[in-house]
């Protein structure tokens, strides 16, 4: 039993001593000089062109909105395979939780709906 906690330990120093190790090479072989800035390492850089009028652009938040639904399908998925591989030994009581669960999923998905965030335009 005590072997595994050695190996544990041992895993647990080399993670503290890499990201640290790496650090401090890089600190010791990078370039000592310090170059000021100037007009030209100012400048907006967009794949070798000169950027024409702003650089910033905004962004619609329709396009988040969409990220953060396909995160939440993606989460039901994550919990909707081990239940179904398992379906067999959980029994009806788990059947009806993961209609509860589907439910609020499409619930929330209706009020998105509702609400727009599935426009794109």
């Amino acid at each position: 039993m005590l072997n595994h906690y050695g190996a544990i330990g041992i895993f647990l120093v080399l993670t503290i001593i890499f990201p640290i190790g790496a650090v401090v090479t890089a600190w010791v072989f990078r370039p000592k000089y310090k170059k000021k800035p100037n007009d030209d390492k100012q400048l907006t850089y967009e794949c070798g062109v000169d950027p024409k009028g702003r650089a910033w652009v905004r962004f619609r938040v329709n396009y988040f909105l969409y990220a953060l639904i396909f995160l939440l399908f993606d989460v039901e998925t994550i919990f909707l395979y081990p239940w179904a591989v398992r379906f067999q030994v959980l029994g009806w009581f788990a059947f009806g939780e993961m209609l509860v669960f589907i439910g609020i999923l499409a619930l929330g998905l209706w009020y998105a709906w509702k609400e727009g965030a599935l426009k794109w335009y």
